[in-house]
């Protein structure tokens, strides 16, 4: 199982590669950047939990059919993983104001892609790992430095996207520049959110599997960073460019 579980990393990790570079040619079609080619619209309320809910369901199958369930190390990294794809699935959804849509084409994209990271993550957690691999897990660094990562990466997340939400009051279609927060420093401060919270994941978990995570929150993520930062430099002009912000990591890229 091993062998076979570190080839689909491989696989992952090259498709990641191949996202990464497609990204800065098309871009991904929703939210600002709505693009219809990508199939009819569907709300993105509706969209948004079909999208993100088959990750955190597999992951609970997977934890309640493995014989680590009641293990600390991999409980502890289940409960991070879950807390973020329960908001992200159920809570962030009902969160959303307006009437916006996604392309179908998007959601089933993110389907498959929550299915195959939850078959990583859980896979590796719960199934490949050497057996003892998490033993006295809570006596090591990885999970208390990476835990802290990660949840500094989600109140980001989640105070960005408040920040979003606010943008606009009800029946307002315009555009504007998101302001506070991380968004001083990056025009994506969301996105910098999630590859902060993954990146502890990854180190919590220490593993191969939580770093192709990470490359892929990342291949997915900066290339739309890009996309965004352009249309707000087309659409808002020097208002925009005397912020003098960063894409998506604040003081790099």
């Amino acid at each position: 199982m091993a062998q076979t579980f570190d080839i689909f990393l491989l696989i992952m990790a090259l498709l990641a590669v191949g996202v990464f570079v497609a990204l800065h040619f098309f871009e991904a079609g929703y939210g600002y950047l709505f693009n219809p080619r990508y199939g009819p619209p569907v709300p993105n309320k509706i969209g948004w939990m079909l999208m993100e809910s088959p990750v955190f369901i597999l992951m609970c199958v997977l934890w309640a059919l493995s014989d680590r369930t009641w293990e600390s190390g991999p409980l502890a990294l289940f409960l991070l993983f879950q807390a973020h794809y329960f908001q992200r699935s159920f809570i962030f959804p009902l969160l959303m104001r307006g009437h916006s849509k996604m392309p179908l084409g998007i959601v089933l994209m993110g389907m498959a892609f929550n299915t195959l990271n939850a078959l990583m993550q859980g896979g590796w957690i719960f199934y490949v790992s050497p057996a003892g691999y998490y033993a006295d897990w809570f006596a090591k660094p990885y999970i208390w430095t990476g835990g802290a990562l990660f949840i500094a990466g989600m109140a980001v997340n989640l105070h960005s996207d408040r920040i979003i939400r606010r943008l606009r009051r009800p029946g307002d279609t315009r555009h504007y520049i998101p302001r506070g927060g991380m968004f001083r420093y990056v025009s994506s401060a969301n996105y910098f959110g999630e590859v902060l919270e993954w990146t502890g994941f990854a180190i919590a978990s220490w593993s191969w599997a939580g770093a192709v995570f990470v490359w892929w929150t990342f291949a997915n993520l900066a290339p739309r960073a890009a996309s965004l930062y352009r249309r707000y430099e087309k659409e808002f002009g020097e208002e925009f460019t005397a912020l003098k912000r960063k894409k998506i990591i604040p003081f790099i890229y």
